[in-house]
C-alpha cells in the first residue's frame, strides 16, 4: 500500500511488535523496577506511554504484539484489554532488545507465516499520530524490497544519547526513502556535533520495520545461536512445552541491541534503509526531557499531577512533578521537585542524567 493510498485502513500484513522494557532510571523515583515509565500517565494526559503507544498504532493493524518482562505482564494486560493474552509475551529476564525481537519475529512465523513487522518502543512521546502513520507506511513499502528499515528523526541537537543514521541516495523501487551509508551507535560529544554540522544525519529512534523472514535471515548469518535459540523457542510457544523450552534455551541467548546484533553489520553491507520521520519525537530518556514536554503555568513552574501552593523566587523553569504540601523553590534555576509516597527527588534540569545513580534505586 503506497503512502497515497488511504491513510486510514489496515495494512493487511503488518504486524506490530511493541519492546516493553527497561527500568527508566533517570526518571527515579516516578520510574521504578517493579513500575517503569511505560506504566506510567507521565504527562498527566490520562493514559500511560504505553496505552497511548498501542493506539497510534491499531489504526495501522489488528495485530499487535506486546513484549515484556514477567514482572509487568500482568500490569500490561491490565492497561492494555484490546490486546488478547496471546500475543503478550513475558520474557523470564532481560536479554536487551535484540532477544525480544526476534522472539516476536520468530513467533509470528510460526503463528502467521512471513510478515512485515514494525517495532516500535512502548515507552516514546509522538504527538503527531497521523505524520507517524503515513511514515511507516511509507517505510512498509521500502521493507517490501528486501531492506531493514529504521525511521530517522531530524536531530534538534548534536545529543550523544541516541545512534546516528547518515542518508545516502533516494532508493529508486522504494519513493520515501533512502539508502544508509552509515549507522553510528551513540557517538562522543564531539562526533555528534560533526554529524549536525555536515548534516545529512538522523537520530536512531529505535524504530524498524522489516520482513520477518529478512530479519531473521540476517540473524542467522550474524548471531546464529540467538536465531536458533528463538526458533525454538517460538516453535514451542503454544505448546505444553513452553516453560520448559524457555526457561531452558533463553538464559543461553546472546544478550545484544538490536542496533549491535543487525542495524550496523547490515547498513555496512548496504542492507538498511531510512525513511525520513517528519514528527515530533520524545523518549522522555529524564527530566530534562519531560521538562520540555511541559507548558509552564503563569507563575512559571511546571507542574504534573500537583495542584498545592506554588512559590518560586528566582527559579524560572522549575519542574514540580506531585507532592500534598505547599512547596517553595528559592535561587535555584531550572530545579526539579518529585515526590512519591515513598521518595523525594531534587535535582536540577543540567543533572537530570545523573538521576540514574542514585544508589537506593529499586
Amino acid at each position: 500500500m503506497m503512502l497515497g493510498a488511504s491513510l486510514d485502513s489496515l495494512v493487511p500484513d503488518l504486524v506490530c511488535v511493541v519492546p516493553a522494557g527497561g527500568v527508566g532510571s533517570r526518571l527515579w523515583p516516578l520510574s521504578k523496577p517493579e513500575r517503569p515509565k511505560f506504566l506510567i500517565d507521565l504527562l498527566g494526559t490520562g493514559s500511560t506511554l504505553i496505552q497511548d503507544t498501542v493506539a497510534r498504532l491499531t489504526p495501522l493493524s489488528e495485530s499487535v504484539y506486546i513484549v515484556t518482562g514477567q514482572r509487568h505482564a500482568d500490569a500490561v494486560a491490565e492497561q492494555l484489554p484490546g490486546v488478547p493474552a496471546e500475543r503478550i509475551l513475558a520474557e523470564p529476564s532481560p536479554r536487551d532488545s535484540m532477544a525480544a525481537i526476534a522472539l516476536a519475529a520468530a513467533l509470528i512465523e510460526e503463528r502467521e507465516g512471513e510478515r512485515i513487522m514494525g517495532s516500535f518502543a512502548a515507552d516514546h512521546v509522538i504527538p503527531a499520530g497521523d505524520v507517524f502513520r503515513a511514515t511507516v507506511r511509507t517505510a512498509v513499502e521500502a521493507a517490501r524490497t528486501g531492506k531493514l528499515v529504521t525511521i530517522g528523526i531530524e536531530p534538534t541537537e548534536p545529543s550523544t544519547a541516541f545512534g546516528y543514521v547518515r542518508a545516502g541516495a533516494p532508493l529508486p523501487d522504494a519513493p520515501g526513502a533512502f539508502a544508509v551509508d552509515a549507522f553510528t551507535e551513540k557517538p562522543d560529544a564531539d562526533t555528534a556535533a560533526q554529524f549536525i554540522a555536515e548534516g545529512g544525519s538522523s537520530w536512531n529512534a529505535g524504530m524498524f520495520v522489516v520482513s520477518t523472514s529478512v530479519l531473521l535471515g540476517h540473524l542467522a548469518r550474524l548471531q546464529p545461536t540467538l536465531e536458533s535459540g528463538v526458533r525454538e523457542i517460538a516453535a514451542a510457544w503454544d505448546g505444553p512445552s513452553r516453560a520448559e523450552v524457555l526457561d531452558r534455551v533463553w538464559p543461553t541467548l546472546t544478550r545484544i541491541a538490536i542496533d549491535h546484533a543487525i542495524a550496523e553489520p547490515v547498513a555496512a553491507e548496504g542492507g538498511v534503509a531510512m525513511v525520513p520521520g517528519p514528527f515530533r519525537w520524545h523518549d522522555v530518556g529524564d527530566f530534562a526531557t519531560l521538562a520540555e514536554l511541559l507548558t509552564p503555568g503563569e507563575d512559571g513552574a511546571l507542574r504534573i499531577g500537583r495542584s498545592e501552593a506554588v512559590s518560586l523566587v528566582g527559579s524560572e523553569g522549575t519542574l514540580l512533578v506531585g507532592g500534598s504540601k505547599p512547596i517553595a523553590v528559592v535561587g535555584i534555576p531550572d530545579a526539579v521537585v518529585v515526590e512519591t509516597d515513598d521518595a523525594i527527588l531534587v535535582t536540577r534540569r543540567e543533572a537530570a542524567q545523573r538521576v540514574k545513580d542514585v544508589a537506593f534505586q529499586g
